[in-house]
């Protein structure tokens, strides 16, 4: 058994995208995952299963497909790879809320950031199916714009670091 973190990018943004907690953790307990539990009420599913990860990530995705009656993307890391990442963030030294962990769907490439437009003061780092940003000042005054935006979601390290620790409560 495998404890992972399912994140949904752009739920409860606004409009359209609502998705209660309750509805998240009863989509992944129809998925038959154990465990299930939510974080933070923007899109965090945790639960334990037998399957692996690609599996996990159609499940968790058929099921908000139904709810939204739309595709709405869904990464999937293990507890594993959250530890990893939360020890290699390479912006230990900046406040936790204005670093941000972009998850994406494939490998992450030099040619990402190079399609960067718009940006200030904000500094990238890759690392395997991730981007780190350091915000610097925040995220609010930024006009940073990347492509891979599209593809994947972001979490400030401090809610991947406490989602990192209940997934290893679990497992």
């Amino acid at each position: 058994m495998t404890a992972y973190a399912a994140l949904l990018r752009a739920v409860n943004l606004g409009k359209g995208s609502i998705l209660p907690s309750a509805e998240l953790k009863a989509i992944g307990e129809a998925c038959g995952f154990c465990q299930v539990k939510t974080f933070i009420a923007s899109g965090n599913l945790l639960f334990v299963s037998d399957r692996n990860e690609s599996e996990v990530a159609v499940e968790v995705a058929s099921g908000v497909e139904r709810y939204f009656s739309k595709p709405v993307a869904v990464l999937v890391r293990s507890a594993a790879d959250l530890a990893e990442i939360v020890s290699h963030n390479p912006f230990p030294e900046d406040p936790g809320n204005r670093v941000v962990v972009f998850f994406l769907p494939r490998i992450a490439k030099v040619e990402m950031v190079d399609a960067a437009t718009g940006g200030g003061q904000e500094r990238i780092a890759l690392r395997r199916r991730e981007l780190y940003i350091a915000y610097g000042e925040g995220m609010a005054d930024s006009k940073l714009k990347l492509p891979v935006f599209r593809e994947g979601t972001g979490r400030n390290i401090n809610s991947v670091s406490k989602m990192a620790a209940l997934l290893a409560d679990l497992e």
